[in-house]
């Protein structure tokens, strides 16, 4: 009670002004039709932008999980859809064959660490080989090439990024089909550099440049990135520069990739090497 009183006593004048401009307010539009739906609007109003203020702030908390879910659709659209083209266009299907043709398999995981400003880049992935996953297996981000598994526990991997100096992939130029070795340089983690293309192809900037399947590890035909800049060298290959699709910057969610088939297509080719 003594607290109260000291309270009142301190905001005295405060509490008195607060009463009078309520009591002056309420005069003003209890007496005039104009100031009373003045008012009404200018509450309205506030209460409006009140209201729009809360449905953003709950939107933007909700985003990471609908994020979870989106990348959990996409996944299972993609295996769907490997599945149908398979059961579709596979003349040679077998009671025996589990797989039922298809070549790969897709899952989500989340990006719980990632660098870009080193020489030897790698992300980190909330999965491990309890959910399925497991080294030689492809990273894909939203749109294009992200990197290869190269180490997994049971709950973790560490895959190994574009935007590192040990990373290579087999890369070809859509529009006429040459091939060539996809690096980094180290430099701009915008960029990468496509090399081993010989200078007598036609190329132009903007040509997409995508995987070629020749690793057993990528699909076929996955993006990469597109040319930005090339010139000839004094070998007899062109230096081509590619900006990657993929923003290393601003990658969360990746899509991890299964070659069903790998071990035995590897396992053939390497009795000829």
């Amino acid at each position: 009670m003594k607290n109260l009183l000291n309270f009142l006593v301190r905001y005295n004048s405060l509490i008195v002004f607060l009463i009078l401009e309520a009591l002056a307010l309420y005069m003003l539009t209890a007496g005039n039709s104009y100031h009373n739906s003045r008012l009404q609007k200018g509450v309205i109003g506030l209460t409006k932008n009140l209201e729009e203020k809360i449905y953003n702030t709950r939107s933007y908390l909700s985003l990471r999980e609908i994020n979870e879910r989106l990348a959990l659709e996409n996944s299972a659209l993609k295996n769907s859809m490997e599945k149908l083209g398979h059961k579709e266009n596979n003349l040679f299907l077998t009671v025996s064959d589990t797989l039922l043709g298809q070549n790969y398999q897709y899952s989500t995981a989340e990006i719980i660490n990632n660098s870009v400003n080193k020489q030897k880049n790698f992300l980190t992935l909330n999965k491990g080989r309890r959910h399925g996953l497991d080294t030689d297996m492809a990273v894909a981000g939203t749109r294009g090439v992200a990197g290869l598994i190269v180490s997994c526990s049971e709950n973790y991997s560490i895959a190994i990024s574009v935007l590192n100096l040990d990373f290579k992939l087999s890369s070809r130029i859509r529009s006429n089909g040459y091939f060539g070795s996809l690096s980094w340089d180290g430099r701009n983690y915008r960029y990468a550099v496509l090399n081993e293309i010989p200078q007598h192809v036609s190329i132009s900037v903007g040509d997409t440049v995508e995987t070629t399947g020749y690793s057993a590890v990528f699909p076929e035909g996955m993006m990469i990135g597109t040319i930005s800049e090339f010139e000839k060298s004094g070998s007899d290959f062109y230096m081509i520069r590619v900006e990657l699709i993929t923003d290393f910057k601003n990658i969360k969610y990746v899509t991890v990739i299964d070659n069903l088939k790998k071990s035995e297509r590897i396992g053939l080719e390497n009795q000829y090497q």
